[in-house]
C-alpha cells in the first residue's frame, strides 16, 4: 500500500526516455517514488486527483540568494556593479540573523507556491536559511557567500564561516538540507582563498558554489589583475572541477566552453537577472552542443524579482532564440531538461532527484491546466515552457511530505510568513537611513 497515489494526470516523468504518459499516475511511499505509469493498481492513503492537470518532477532551481526576497524591488534598472556597489553592499552590512531568516521563510513560501522544490542557495546567516528550508519542508543546498578581499584576516573568519555551516548542517533535516562552499566569485576572493576553499571541499567531500564571468566588467577587472580571463584564472590553479556550481558564464569563449566541459563545471544560467541588469547572454546552445548539462537559476530576488522558475524556463528559450536569431536555438524540452534533470545532475544529485523514476526521492508537483492561458492543450511539454506560470501550481510534495495541497500551504502560516517579511524589510532599510 502506498502512502501517497497522485492519479490520473498526464505525467511528464523527465527519465531518460523521457516518457509522457496521458493518464498516468505517481505511487508514493515514504520519501520515495514507488512506481510510475499508466495503470497503478495500489491503493494509498491519500489519493489525489491530478485529472485535467499535469505532474512532473519538482523544478530545481540552482542559484538563488533566498534572503534577497527582502530587497525585492529595492534597487532596479542599474548595471551589476553599480547595483552592487552603491545600493546591495550598503544595505546588505545591515543585515541581521532574524532579517535572512524572515527573507528565507519568504522565499520557500515562494518556492513551494510556484513548483520549485529544491534550491542552491549562497548568502549570509545561513544557519538561519537552514532553519528555513527545515521549517518549510523544501529541500536547500545551503553555502555561506565568501567574500574576502585580499584579507588575510577575514579569509581566516569566512572560511571558519562556511566551514562551520558545512559541519553543522550537511545532511541535516533528514538529508534535505546539504551544503556547499560559497566562494563569491573571483573579483572577490583572492587565490589564496580560492586555493583554500579548494581544499576543505575536498576534505568535507562538498561541492563550491561560486559566481564566473557574469559581466564585462568583471572580466577586465580580472584580466587587469591577474592576466587571465576568469576561467583561464581559475583553471591555471587547478580550481575547476566537477564539484563546481558555476553561476551565470555569461561572457565565454569557445576555449573557455571547452575548459569547462573537460573539468566538468556545472554552469547555471540566469537568464531573467541577466537581462535586467543587462550583463549578456550566456552561450547556451553552444554549452548544450558541447554536452555540457546547463543548469537554471533564478538569481535572487532583488535581481529578477521573482523566484519562478516557470517563467526561467520561458525566458532561457525566448533569450536564446531571439540572441541567436534562431527560433530552435533553445527548444522547449532543452529548457525543461535544464530545471528538472540537468539542475539535478549540476548539485550532485543527478541519481536522486530531477525525474520521476521508482527509487528517486518523491519530489514532484502538480500544475493545473484548466486555466484559458492553458487551453487547449496538445502539447505538454510547449504548454509547462511557454504557456504556465508558477501560480498555476496545485500542489507540491517534498521527500514524499504534501507541502501544498491546491494551492494551500501546510507546513507554513502564509499570513505570518508575508507579515514578518515586512517588517524585516523595513527595518533593514531604516536602520541604512539611520547610518547616512
Amino acid at each position: 500500500m502506498a502512502d501517497i497515489l497522485v492519479k490520473g494526470g498526464h505525467v511528464v516523468t523527465m527519465d531518460p526516455q523521457r516518457r509522457v504518459f496521458e493518464r498516468g499516475s505517481v505511487a508514493i511511499k515514504g520519501d520515495k517514488i514507488a512506481a510510475v505509469g499508466k495503470e497503478i493498481k495500489e491503493k494509498a492513503d491519500v489519493v489525489i486527483d491530478a485529472r485535467g492537470k499535469v505532474v512532473l518532477p519538482g523544478l530545481i532551481n540552482c542559484h538563488t540568494h533566498l534572503s534577497m526576497t527582502l530587497l525585492r524591488g529595492v534597487a532596479d534598472d542599474m548595471p551589476l556593479m553599480q547595483w552592487l556597489e552603491t545600493k546591495i553592499w550598503p544595505i546588505e552590512k545591515n543585515l541581521r540573523a532574524e532579517d535572512c531568516y524572515a527573507g528565507a521563510l519568504l522565499g520557500c513560501l515562494e518556492m513551494i507556491k510556484s513548483g520549485t522544490t529544491c534550491f542552491a542557495d549562497q548568502y549570509f546567516y545561513m544557519e538561519h536559511v537552514a532553519r528555513a528550508v527545515e521549517e518549510a519542508g523544501t529541500r536547500g543546498v545551503l553555502s555561506y557567500g565568501i567574500i574576502e578581499l585580499d584579507d588575510p584576516k577575514r579569509r581566516e573568519s569566512e572560511l571558519r564561516a562556511g566551514e562551520k555551516l558545512v559541519k553543522a548542517w550537511h545532511g541535516k533535516a533528514d538529508g534535505r538540507v546539504l551544503t556547499m562552499f560559497g566562494p563569491h566569485a573571483p573579483y572577490t576572493c583572492s587565490p589564496e582563498c580560492l586555493a583554500k576553499v579548494k581544499e576543505l571541499a575536498k576534505k568535507h567531500k562538498v561541492g563550491i558554489h561560486t559566481h564566473l564571468s557574469e559581466s564585462q566588467d568583471e572580466i577586465k577587472q580580472i584580466t587587469e589583475k591577474y592576466g587571465k580571463r576568469p576561467v583561464e584564472h581559475l583553471d591555471s590553479m587547478g580550481f575547476l572541477g566537477p564539484e563546481v556550481l558555476a553561476a551565470h558564464c555569461v561572457w565565454l569563449t569557445e576555449e573557455e566552453i571547452r575548459v569547462l566541459r573537460e573539468r566538468g563545471v556545472k554552469p547555471v544560467h540566469n537568464p531573467v537577472s541577466n537581462m535586467k541588469i543587462g550583463c549578456g547572454v550566456a552561450p547556451v546552445p553552444e554549452m548544450l552542443a558541447a554536452g555540457i548539462p546547463v543548469a537554471l537559476g533564478t538569481d535572487g530576488a532583488a535581481s529578477n524579482n521573482t523566484l519562478d522558475m516557470f517563467s526561467e524556463m520561458k525566458f532561457a528559450a525566448l533569450l536564446n532564440k531571439v540572441h541567436k536569431l534562431n527560433p530552435v536555438a533553445v527548444p522547449a524540452a532543452s529548457a525543461l531538461e535544464m530545471a528538472t534533470v540537468n539542475g539535478a545532475i549540476a548539485l550532485g544529485l543527478g541519481d536522486k532527484l530531477g525525474s520521476l523514476e521508482v527509487g528517486k526521492k518523491a519530489d514532484l508537483v502538480v500544475v493545473d491546466l484548466k486555466k484559458p492561458h492553458l487551453s487547449p492543450l496538445h502539447n505538454i511539454i510547449s504548454h509547462l515552457v511557454y504557456s504556465a506560470v508558477g501560480s498555476d501550481v496545485d500542489t507540491t510534495i517534498v521527500d514524499g511530505k504534501i507541502l501544498m495541497r491546491e494551492r494551500k500551504v501546510l507546513t507554513l502560516d502564509e499570513d505570518k510568513v508575508l507579515r514578518e517579511a515586512q517588517k524585516s524589510s523595513d527595518a533593514l532599510l531604516a536602520r541604512k537611513e539611520d547610518k547616512k
